[in-house]
């Protein structure tokens, strides 16, 4: 096959750069965040947005199409047959990527937001573009480009999904309704994730789980002055406390429940040692923390694992509290919190959520009422050991695109669609990786997709396609 480069660096130029500029100026939030989203007509317009240039590029055979389901967000899907040295009988690839997004967040610096399109320098700023509209783009001109100079792929099938930032709740429903038409998989891309720098290529091998719920403490039906009841009747965030006690040391972070804890495979182990040593800085130097805050652990390899084999919780919402501004002498009736715990790889979600309930709800403080709704729960992800035949094609693509070897890393994140994609195709081989490298915040303010490392993933997919369907596996 004939290098890809120019041509794909000619078509995110000129073609890909101001649709996604297009794409990410759609508020189109995840149906979890926006209950109206199918009156609201967001998502139906990011849907033929992407659909469209999709359908619009020069692939032989390319069949394409916008499922949805009863119930369902929509789903695109597109198939594309073997081409060149490419066999119908082998197994094929299944390219994944989602269309959907976080809210906008607060904290935008000036001359930013979340649906205003904004190119400075390498980077293109708006919630979306890196997490992950690139993804639909990336992955159809991959195939292109393989067709156009003149390698070879295996049958290639695309989903794109409008779910995942709610959990991907429908996403099972239309991998089963797609079952005969997904076939069989040996080989699965998803351009959802990150990369610890963007000055080589890195591949996931782990993501972790998720559980969470809306925690309430109810001590009142209604609000009183604080002078007149503060002493008797309980503060709802005093019992809040207590509850996070029995899940979390306020002092170190460290996660109580043992059902949270797992082994920590000795692969992972060495994995992390050796990213650690390779690296010219820990991961604590891509975050922006206030003057004078330190991280939780300076040790590099001790970071590397905290965000990716051990539990976390983290706060991400209230309610109950007025604004400081508007705060009164009041004993407020109720307190909510939103809770989100990160689970190890390999720890059952499910188990972990009923740990999670019984220590939240058993025995409340003071008889108060207390309420954990709102759950959720999602498996992690320990990705099979890479084969010797995409070891070789990762480290001569990340040569290629990079100039440099390729790497391995644990993900902090939780992407649902890999665990159940594991689970149904055992013997297939994984490419998980992404463009969210340093700074680039996603579901945070500032979000930006780095375009020279989009352009080097879109050449690294196509030389894996390639491969894929030449090699002797």
């Amino acid at each position: 096959m004939h290098s890809p480069q120019a041509f794909i660096d000619q078509v995110w130029a000129e073609e890909i750069l101001p649709a996604v500029s297009e794409y990410i100026e759609i508020p189109n939030v995840s149906e979890h965040f926006d209950a109206s989203w199918k009156a609201n007509g967001h998502m139906d317009r990011a849907v033929s947005l992407i659909h469209g240039w999709m359908a619009s590029r020069r692939i032989a055979g390319l069949t394409i199409e916008v499922l949805e389901l009863p119930g369902r967000s929509p789903l695109i899907v597109a198939e594309i047959p073997a081409f060149g040295g490419g066999e119908a009988s082998k197994p094929g690839v299944l390219l994944y990527g989602h269309l959907d997004k976080q809210p906008e967040m607060s904290g935008w610096r000036e001359g930013l937001g979340p649906w205003t399109a904004v190119l400075e320098g390498d980077r293109l700023y708006g919630r979306g573009g890196a997490d992950d509209g690139y993804s639909a783009f990336a992955s159809t001109l991959a195939i292109e480009a393989v067709q156009r100079e003149g390698g070879s792929h295996q049958r290639c099938v695309i989903l794109i999904e409008a779910s995942e930032e709610s959990g991907s709740p429908d996403l099972p429903a239309y991998v089963d309704h797609l079952a005969e038409r997904i076939g069989d998989i040996d080989l699965v891309i998803c351009l959802d994730s990150g990369c610890l720098d963007y000055q080589h290529l890195w591949v996931t091998t782990s993501l972790r789980g998720l559980v969470g719920g809306s925690l309430t403490v109810k001590v009142l039906e209604e609000g009183v002055h604080s002078g007149d009841a503060s002493g008797v009747v309980p503060s709802s965030f005093r019992l809040l406390r207590i509850l996070l006690d029995r899940i979390e040391d306020a002092a170190t972070g460290e996660v109580l429940l043992p059902g949270f804890h797992v082994e920590i495979p000795a692969d992972r182990l060495e994995e992390a040692k050796g990213t650690a040593l390779a690296m010219s800085e820990p991961a604590s130097s891509h975050y922006r923390f206030a003057q004078g805050t330190q991280p939780m652990t300076t040790d590099p390899e001790e970071q590397l694992l905290a965000r990716t084999w051990k539990p976390t919780l983290s706060v991400t919402g209230a309610a109950g509290f007025p604004e400081v501004s508007r705060a009164g002498n009041v004993l407020r009736p109720f307190s909510a919190l939103k809770l989100s715990l990160r689970l190890p790889p390999t720890c059952d979600s499910s188990s972990a959520l009923a740990e999670l309930s019984n220590a939240l709800l058993t025995d409340p403080p003071n008889s108060a009422v207390v309420g954990f709704d709102g759950l959720e729960a999602a498996n992690g992800w320990n990705a099979p050991s890479l084969s010797p035949w995409l070891l070789r094609s990762l480290e001569a693509a990340s040569q290629v695109t990079f100039g440099s070897s390729m790497r391995t890393f644990g993900e902090g994140g939780s992407i649902p669609f890999m665990g159940m994609l594991g689970m149904r195709f055992p013997a297939a081989q994984f490419v998980v990786t992404g463009v969210l490298g340093p700074e680039s915040n996603a579901h945070g303010p500032n979000e930006f997709l780095h375009l020279p490392t989009a352009r080097r993933l879109t050449v690294a997919m196509a030389l894996i396609l390639n491969d894929h369907a030449t090699a002797i596996r």
